[in-house]
């Protein structure tokens, strides 16, 4: 093995160590959740100081130093101490915009979506690191409705809408965001009746490698995923075991580790409401899925695979956060914090966020 192999195995081994010592944790005291109760603890979710009462549904850590977070009331924050301060870099007049996905470069580049029906769904991006923002897209189309964004690398990447006339429609971009075409839509099969995406993580849309895209609804009679392998030329859609046949019921987000391990989650939304099959994994690309034995017990949101393992995730929801060590066939509860989507980077940090301003980074 490589020095930097091993260096990649030190980083895997220790994520997953921390992880799993959470279970380990003393319990919390009343009002308090695990990771709470333990903040000091080199081991769980460790909360950082926002000082902002924002939801944050959008996340995108660059490194274990910077990291961007987008939410409600047009909120835009970044780190570049990992975590111990955040900036506030919210573009100027955006109170009124729903952020709900990020996409960061570095520290200093990035793009946010903005969703809504009409003109509420909007692309800003910067290159300053949030000190002025710049508009590239706005939607004129009022049965549009964008939901998430992804990108295969600085230059290319993709946004997703509700169906327009039947059809998910998809946005592209070339230059990084700096401006954006709709693509084609005869490669796209229909819609069922009643599915859309659900922007309740920026995990809708995402992509593995140069070309490889896939997209997760819900609300029609089945949840299904989507995938493209030319950047959203043309899609196939297979269903998944994750149950649907209610508007808030469906796929809520993905992760791929590579082109052909991927994990879904989702369930119902709705706090009085169960979630069963709540996961599914497939090991093909998302040609086919298979419903997770032991399934996350509850609604989850956002899901990520840890820095270089090829078994171990993390999933969060309103509810908690939970772990598998075996790639999204079996899930544990490790921790009872409320979070919207999580998201790791390829130096070994784990980053997740929710409502009341909450952002967290996983113990080293």
């Amino acid at each position: 093995m490589t020095s930097m192999g091993k260096t990649r195995r030190m980083m895997s081994v220790g994520l997953i160590g921390a992880a799993l010592a959470l279970t380990l944790a003393a319990p919390a005291r009343a009002g308090e959740t695990p990771a709470a109760a333990t903040e000091t603890n080199a081991a769980g979710w460790q909360l950082t100081p926002t000082g902002a009462d924002a939801r944050f549904r959008g996340l995108a850590p660059v490194d274990r130093r910077t990291a961007w977070a987008a939410g409600s009331k047009g909120t835009v924050l970044r780190t570049t101490d990992g975590g111990r301060s955040w900036r506030n870099v919210s573009p100027p007049g955006a109170a009124e915009l729903e952020f709900r996905d990020v996409e960061a470069f570095d520290t200093r580049r990035a793009v946010v979506l903005a969703i809504g029906e009409g003109e509420a769904s909007r692309v800003l991006r910067t290159e300053d690191g949030g000190a002025t923002w710049t508009e590239s897209f706005r939607n004129t189309d009022p049965r549009a409705f964008y939901d998430c964004m992804t990108f295969f690398d600085r230059r290319h990447g993709l946004a997703m809408s509700d169906p327009v006339d039947g059809k998910y429609r998809i946005l592209s971009t070339r230059d990084g965001g700096r401006s954006w075409q709709v693509l084609p839509n005869a490669g796209m099969p229909d819609a069922l009746p009643g599915e859309a995406g659900f922007a309740a993580s920026g995990q809708c849309l995402v992509s593995a490698g140069p070309r490889d895209v896939w997209l997760a609804t819900g609300g029609g009679a089945t949840a299904r995923v989507l995938h493209s392998t030319d950047r959203g030329l043309t899609w196939t859609a297979t269903v998944s075991p994750i149950p649907a046949g209610d508007p808030a019921r469906g796929v809520f987000g993905l992760a791929f580790r590579d082109r052909a391990h991927g994990i879904a989650v989702g369930g119902d939304y709705r706090k009085d409401q169960p979630s069963p099959q709540a996961g599914a994994v497939t090991g093909d690309g998302g040609r086919s899925w298979r419903a997770s034995a032991t399934p996350p017990p509850a609604y989850r949101s956002g899901v990520a695979w840890l820095p270089h393992s090829r078994h171990a995730a993390l999933a969060v929801g309103p509810t908690g956060t939970d772990l598998t060590t075996d790639g999204g066939r079996t899930w544990r509860t490790i921790d009872t914090g409320s979070y919207d989507t999580v998201d790791c980077t390829p130096d070994g940090s784990c980053w997740a966020s929710g409502e009341k301003g909450r952002i967290a980074r996983l113990g080293r």
